[in-house]
């Protein structure tokens, strides 16, 4: 039973890719990330669990005391971040009409720079989705100009490196003029 469960979701997962792939039009990465946005700005937003995923990302032991569920919590959002990581994983696929092991490699530190620069704080509780899109363009951009100008790829991790060091600078000062 449980062979025939993983066919039919491998087999799911498959068609979907393929009808994403063979797709000549508005790009389904752009939809569907504008319905994961609209859907998350919206959880962050306006809901309870929202509002207990800023405080615990905060201060995990305030949260603990006021009466939220931390590790329920936790476990919601790595859960959420495995679903996210898949469903990328499913569109860049589609989208290279492939897939190799080599495949988003580095995506990690445009990712991060990305929450920086959109607003994220490391110290937790500080940011929204929006601004992590924003900052996305933002990296994309940078990344699109140097290739257009022909940027070595290992000036580009060096300048991405820089501009994420800025970010955190910028974070860690703005944090301690708030205090």
């Amino acid at each position: 039973m449980l062979v025939a469960k993983i066919f039919l979701v491998s087999a799911v997962i498959a068609y979907i890719t393929w009808i994403l792939a063979n797709y000549n039009g508005l790009s389904w990465t752009v939809v569907v990330v504008i319905i994961i946005v609209a859907i998350y700005h919206f959880i962050t937003t306006k809901t309870v669990i929202g509002r207990h995923i800023y405080a615990v990302g905060g201060n995990p032991e305030a949260a603990q005391l006021s009466g939220i569920d931390v590790n329920k919590i936790t476990l919601i959002v790595f859960a959420s971040m495995s679903m996210l990581a898949a469903l990328a994983g499913i569109l860049y696929t589609s989208r290279l009409q492939s897939a190799t092991t080599t495949a988003g490699t580095a995506f990690e530190l445009d990712a991060i720079a990305s929450a920086y620069i959109g607003g994220v704080s490391a110290a937790g509780g500080v940011g929204k989705v929006t601004g992590s899109i924003i900052g996305a363009l933002v990296i994309t951009a940078l990344t699109s100009g140097m290739n257009l100008m022909g940027v070595g790829i290992s000036y580009q991790y060096i300048i991405k490196g820089i501009v994420l060091v800025a970010a955190v600078i910028f974070d860690v000062i703005t944090r301690n003029k708030a205090k």
